[in-house]
């Protein structure tokens, strides 16, 4: 494909790829949008890579989340020869960066104010006519009920069922396992490395939030209730970081639960969305040598954070 092509781009030295030029006046865009409801976010990557690569990141947001003010994709490279991007678009509207790179330092910056929806907390689930976005499909029901990777559901229905049952009201069933989560398991960054599944924090006791995320997946799921992983921007997050929630599908709906507690739900960004943190990783090196040597994220909001009693319903936009 050529590099003019849209989603496509080349960068070499102080190359730049705009993913999503600005329309109209800024400056209107801005006061007709308001500062409660507005997020920026920003990611900032270096690779150090060895030998030419091909690295998959997925660090934008994603297009549900809403109205984009300004956004740019940036990519810059200290080899020679150009780095050549290729964007690729979910059919959940989430978008996947490809980027091919020789040996050198590959740095990527990304930039986003972006206004959201509104989505007021709720009591109770509301009817499927009022989800946001297209409700979900059969497929997607059983998708989400299955064990995966990180979520090896099925090893865990005997300590699930025993203790919280099966056949309960869905959303008190969700709440009693995210709260269960919350006074059970102890939030210590960095407990957890790349291998540990949902059953490696049930048996330790302790994980980060992507941890949490997996362990409410997988207790969800061998209960009878399909569960999907979200990666997010997390604005109120501290120390800040890429932050994973975990949704469930109650009544034609998906609502989203964060039984870490450490950022209010209504002010997440969503990024990507799977069956667990092996569909949403926010980098990959699929092919040659290279690391990981730098990584800052950073998200905001427009005035102050929203409060979030984590009790009340929320869905992620």
């Amino acid at each position: 494909m050529e590099p003019d092509q849209p989603g496509l781009g080349i960068a070499s030295g102080t190359g730049t790829v705009r993913l999503c030029p600005v329309s109209g006046n800024d400056n209107e865009q801005k006061a007709n949008s308001s500062d409660d409801m507005t997020r920026v976010v920003s990611c900032d990557l270096r690779f150090d890579i060895a030998e030419a690569a091909e690295v998959a990141v997925q660090v934008v947001a994603a297009d549900s989340a809403g109205r984009v003010i300004v956004e740019r994709f940036d990519v810059d490279t200290d080899d020679t020869s150009p780095a050549s991007i290729e964007e690729i678009h979910t059919a959940q509207g989430e978008r996947i960066h490809v980027i091919y790179s020789g040996p050198g330092r590959l740095t990527i910056a990304y930039r986003a104010e972006i206004v959201t929806r509104s989505v007021p907390p709720i009591q109770e689930p509301e009817p499927a006519s009022r989800a946001i976005g297209s409700p979900p499909t059969g497929f997607e029901r059983q998708l989400y009920l299955r064990p995966s990777r990180y979520c090896p559901s099925e090893h865990l229905v005997g300590f699930a069922v025993a203790e919280f049952g099966i056949g309960a009201e869905v959303a008190s069933h969700v709440g009693a396992i995210t709260e269960w989560i919350r006074q059970r398991i102890s939030y210590v960054p960095g407990s957890s490395d790349v291998h540990d599944s949902a059953e490696d924090t049930l048996l330790t006791g302790m994980g980060t939030c992507r941890d949490f995320a997996h362990l409410g997946i997988a207790l969800c799921r061998a209960t009878g209730i399909p569960a999907r992983f979200a990666a997010v921007y997390a604005p109120g997050l501290f120390p800040m970081d890429f932050h994973a929630v975990f949704e469930t599908l109650q009544f034609g709906r998906w609502y989203v639960h964060d039984a870490t507690g450490l950022a209010p739900r209504q002010s997440l960004i969503r990024i990507a969305t799977g069956r667990d943190a092996a569909d949403t990783a926010f980098s990959a090196i699929n092919s040659g040598a290279g690391d990981l040597g730098y990584l800052e994220v950073s998200a905001t909001v427009g005035t102050v954070l929203p409060w979030d009693d984590h009790v009340q319903m929320v869905e992620l936009p």
